[in-house]
């Protein structure tokens, strides 16, 4: 089976420029479809569901391969080369910031740039460094726990917490997605993110990369956002005054609006 059936990979949009978007945890390829539309007039869209995740769900993963980032910025790179594109601007959103780039730091001629939504290297707190993540192990377990012990009760909490917002209609896009995902390879896939720590590789991506977060992130507090700008000393950074961890789901108006202005950017 191609690597473009096996992730769903799908076009729209019209142009000579390639757009490919990657997801976060929890959601599939139809996290993009607030902001897509305003996408598509500039560019050849190209998205995909991240392995375990969306309606291929179990069959689009392996448990070795995808035991760490690397297996999903392989499923990336073959995609892209599958597809002979080049040269593409990529937008990733969560732990497709990291997969992104993973990815450019392999194959840096492959990405002319990566726009990158809530990205964070590790997501623990490392005292010895004075790093803050914005986790504790101790946290962390507890959330494992719950998650093996019944995973939707600990959905019902998760969705809110991350999401940031009470509006039960966004609450339940994100919980769509989220119940997609086999309970047992959700678990692995959360606990494999969490527990990476790829902050090595961040200062070897010489791709130009444009950060966007929010202003309160529950998952990746604003500290994160300082370190990455401070280790990619070339990159663009914005703040955006909005709160939760999927802002292009909670306020996909402003969220397009500063996507297109980085991806368009000289």
């Amino acid at each position: 089976m191609s690597i473009a059936k096996r992730l769903q990979a799908s076009w729209s949009g019209v142009g000579d420029r390639v757009l490919v978007l990657s997801h976060g945890f929890g959601s599939d390829q139809t996290s993009w479809d607030y902001i897509r539309p305003t996408l598509d007039p500039h560019f050849r869209v190209l998205s995909y569901s991240l392995a375990g995740c969306g309606d291929a769900g179990v069959s689009s993963y392996d448990a070795e391969l995808h035991g760490t980032l690397f297996g999903y910025a392989d499923d990336l790179l073959a995609l892209i080369d599958e597809l002979r594109l080049r040269e593409v601007s990529y937008v990733g959103h969560s732990v497709s910031g990291m997969i992104g780039m993973i990815a450019a730091a392999a194959r840096p001629e492959l990405f002319a740039r990566l726009v990158l939504l809530q990205p964070s290297p590790r997501y623990l707190n490392d005292a010895a460094t004075g790093y803050a993540g914005g986790f504790e192990q101790l946290d962390l377990d507890a959330l494992y726990a719950a998650m093996k012990t019944n995973y939707q009760s600990w959905a019902a909490g998760f969705v809110p917490m991350v999401m940031g917002v009470d509006d039960r209609h966004v609450l339940a896009r994100f919980s769509t997605t989220l119940f997609k995902m086999r309970p047992d390879i959700a678990l692995d896939i959360l606990r494999m993110i969490f527990q990476s720590d790829h902050r090595d590789l961040v200062p070897r991506v010489t791709t130009p990369v444009h950060l966007i977060h929010s202003r309160k992130d529950v998952a990746v507090p604003l500290a994160v956002a300082d370190w990455l700008r401070v280790q990619l000393p070339h990159s663009v950074s914005e703040i955006l005054e909005l709160e939760g961890h999927l802002p292009h789901l909670t306020q996909p108006a402003i969220v397009a609006t500063s996507v297109q202005r980085h991806l368009l950017a000289d």
